[in-house]
């Protein structure tokens, strides 16, 4: 069979493969038997959600599997995917699901797995639940059936965690706070949380619909919430994904942080407080050279990653770092979560305007980027554009022809059938020539001979 698990789980178009509820059950009762792996009766799954519509029928076929094989589930409804991690642990369960495909639009779903550490599994954790989803699974007995419970109060434990994160000589009065929900995931507990610590809050994305996740608003589609900052003339705007595992920070005029810059406030703030351990970020291939250069010039290094949180994550556990994360919005602090979480993130952001009394667009801008093009080109099942010839050749081209100047990065997505291509080079006309050259030879390589 073709790979299931790509770098964050199971992902693709609901009811087409492997995203489909047949599919789900299988996986249900592979990760019920992997985990209830001593035949008794008190292993515990914790499943959560964000507010797709296919969620409810990957909910049902998901808990099917598992009560199969034995295992007690417990469905917290639509909560952040940070909140799976965090429950995971707190409720002594032995694995966390998440139903969510993150910052992909509602057509598509995924399924996330957390160990009881609340971490993210192992790569060889899901090749080994793969390899029992391939086979045949005995289920329990008639008696050893597992049972299927609503948990009603996830989400308010959850913000209580997020709150504790936040130093209670911190108040956000006065401050006009901007939140998007992308309609997914954190449309509850975002602005709550927000509104119980002292904000004026502007909510956007709050209204889901089950078909209106990530659609034009949250944090790959940011110009919805610039244009409620300067309608409500307000101070910093939060804008998260679907499953709210990730986040963009936007200034009082509009203007965007990514992932990268909010690391680097991030990392020199912890730096002055002597609470970067080693002195180190970690952060994925994809994050900016002007980053790099911005912690050499403070005396602090960057451990890079291939792409995916899951990896920055383990590269952190591994090196015994507490910071890190990815361009595109994924901050991982293990000092309070097993897994990136945006509105902490933001939170930490707000609390750093607070203690500098500095406006968002000094904390958000710096170091300059140096100049970055990224394109995507979606590719066919059973396509393998990167192993044609012309393809091999025009990169190799581009690699002699940028030397020394710049970066080059080609790479398949983990989560969608994207090939990935990015250059980083201070000539911006070289640049465009490498990245655009590139571009055209996988697009020809994808048409009929």
């Amino acid at each position: 069979m073709r790979r299931l698990f790509g770098t964050d789980g199971v992902r693709g178009t609901a009811n087409a493969w492997p995203m489909t509820a047949e599919m789900a059950l299988k996986i249900g009762a592979a990760a019920g038997r992997f985990f209830r792996n001593d035949g008794s009766n008190g292993h515990r799954v914790v499943i959560g959600k964000d507010t797709r519509l296919s969620g409810y029928m990957f909910e049902n076929a998901l808990t099917a599997g598992l009560t199969s094989t034995g295992m007690n589930v417990l469905l917290l409804g639509p909560v952040p995917t940070p909140a799976v991690g965090l429950l995971t642990t707190s409720m002594r369960a032995d694995v966390g699901i998440m139903i969510s495909a993150s910052h992909n639009p509602h057509e598509d779903n995924g399924i996330k797995f957390f160990g009881p550490d609340g971490f993210k599994l192992s790569d060889a954790a899901e090749a080994e639940i793969e390899a029992l989803v391939n086979g045949p699974i005995d289920p329990a007995r008639a008696q050893n059936i597992g049972r299927a419970k609503r948990v009603d109060d996830g989400r308010f434990r959850y913000a209580e965690r997020l709150k504790a994160t936040f130093s209670s000589g911190i108040r956000l009065d006065g401050l006009k706070v901007v939140i998007d929900c992308a309609n997914g995931a954190a449309y509850k507990v975002a602005p709550e949380v927000l509104w119980e610590l002292g904000a004026t809050v502007i909510p956007v994305g709050t209204a889901p619909n089950g078909l209106n996740i990530n659609h034009h608003c949250g944090s790959t589609h940011p110009m919805t919430a610039a244009e409620a900052i300067i309608a409500h003339d307000a101070d910093v705007g939060i804008c998260l994904d679907g499953d709210a595992d990730r986040v963009v920070i936007l200034d009082e005029s509009g203007q965007v942080a990514d992932g990268d810059q909010i690391m680097a406030l991030f990392a020199a703030r912890w730096a002055e407080q002597q609470r970067l351990r080693d002195g180190t970020l970690v952060a994925t291939v994809m994050s900016n050279l002007g980053l790099e250069r911005f912690l050499t010039g403070k005396g602090l290094s960057l451990k890079r990653t291939q792409v995916g949180d899951r990896y920055v994550v383990e590269a952190m556990r591994a090196g015994g770092w507490n910071l890190g994360g990815e361009q595109s919005g994924h901050i991982v602090m293990t000092d309070y979560a097993t897994t990136g979480d945006g509105l902490l993130a933001g939170l930490q952001f707000l609390a750093a305007m607070i203690e500098t009394d500095l406006p968002a667009s000094e904390l958000a801008r710096n170091f300059e980027r140096v100049p970055q093009m990224l394109k995507n080109v979606r590719y066919g099942v059973d396509q393998d554009p990167l192993s044609a010839a012309a393809v091999k050749a025009a990169i190799t081209s581009a690699e002699g022809a940028m030397g020394e100047r710049g970066r080059l990065l080609i790479r398949k997505s983990g989560t969608e059938p994207l090939v990935r291509v990015m250059a980083e080079c201070e000539d911006e006309g070289l640049l465009s020539q490498v990245v655009d050259g590139i571009v055209a030879e996988i697009e020809a390589a994808l048409q009929p001979a």
